[in-house]
């Protein structure tokens, strides 16, 4: 089969389009036929070698943390999956991706894909959509009537958290600029500031009980977002190597998040999207074969919103 891989850490360069040896599941796994993977920011760390402390991945390795596809064959002792299902889910960090024509995942990270969307868009929603719904409900604890402020709302993330904070009955305002306020508005953001031409803090006047940070801002503009948090609320952040600040004499607490594989959170989310009350946005679609391109292309900041890659 055709797998990009790299056998170094380094930048783009590294990864490789080339011939691999089709995998055989093992007992617990399947594999599946690749109908999309996705980029995602932390693949490009990975492959530069940053993240080898919490990731560590053996090489050569195959990046592509998202799937979707179908079950392709099974291993020993797999219970409620087929030959021919559509799924979908959110693969182990540290184990080979699916930027492939097959990949082998563990049968309990799967989940049936979305019927409404196409099989390889919906390999745009498991990472990036766990990580709004772990950020919300699992570590902010959100309820209906609450007050969301969502910086970098018009990330791929943030799309999400936009989209599941309203469906979830809280008031959202968004942080965005302007490339993306249309799009955080048709998410059901409440408000938008455009934080390229406005003070966020002098933006948001009453207290919010939720600040999510999705965005790489200095220290100082994460600082300011917890003035911003009513006393015993939370700032949950995605940026795991900037600490999340807290402020103890008001309780409001701060939270890293380090998002986790999940079947269960993702059939929710698929629920969501097979109901139309969650929408899976892709920006752009490439094949396999353009990946490195596509980490060149992010390493530069020049992606915007989710890629999908599907094989050649």
């Amino acid at each position: 089969m055709k797998a990009v891989r790299f056998h170094d850490y380094g930048a783009p360069e590294v990864l490789r389009y080339e011939d691999v040896t089709l995998p055989v599941p093992a007992a617990g796994q399947v594999r599946v036929r690749v109908a999309a993977t996705s980029f995602n920011p932390v693949d490009g760390n990975i492959r530069g070698g940053f993240m080898r402390g919490p990731i560590p991945v053996e090489l050569p390795h195959t990046p592509g943390i998202d799937v979707a596809g179908t079950v392709d064959a099974l291993g020993d002792g797999v219970d409620g999956l087929e030959l021919g299902d559509r799924v979908v889910g959110f693969l182990p960090m540290d184990g080979d991706g699916a930027a492939a024509e097959y990949v082998l995942a563990p049968a309990d990270v799967l989940t049936a894909a979305p019927q409404d969307v196409p099989l390889a868009d919906a390999a745009a929603l498991p990472l990036v959509g766990l990580t709004a719904y772990q950020a919300l409900f699992d570590h902010a604890g959100l309820t209906a009537g609450q007050r969301v402020l969502v910086n970098g709302a018009g990330g791929a993330v943030g799309g999400y958290a936009v989209q599941l904070a309203k469906g979830a009955g809280a008031h959202v305002i968004a942080i965005a600029g302007p490339r993306s306020a249309e799009a955080v508005k048709a998410a059901g953001a409440d408000e938008v500031v455009d934080h390229t031409t406005t003070s966020v803090p002098s933006a948001v006047t009453e207290p919010v009980d939720v600040a999510l940070n999705l965005a790489p801002v200095d220290p100082a503009a994460l600082a300011a977002l917890v003035t911003l948090v009513r006393p015993g609320g939370v700032l949950v952040n995605t940026t795991v190597w900037m600490p999340a600040p807290s402020d103890e004499e008001r309780g409001v607490r701060g939270i890293d998040l380090f998002v986790r594989s999940d079947a269960g959170q993702l059939a929710k989310l698929v629920a969501l999207v097979d109901r139309g009350e969650l929408r899976v946005e892709v920006a752009e679609r490439v094949s396999l074969p353009e990946l490195p391109a596509l980490h060149a292309r992010a390493a530069e900041g020049a992606v915007h919103g989710k890629v999908v890659v599907v094989p050649a």
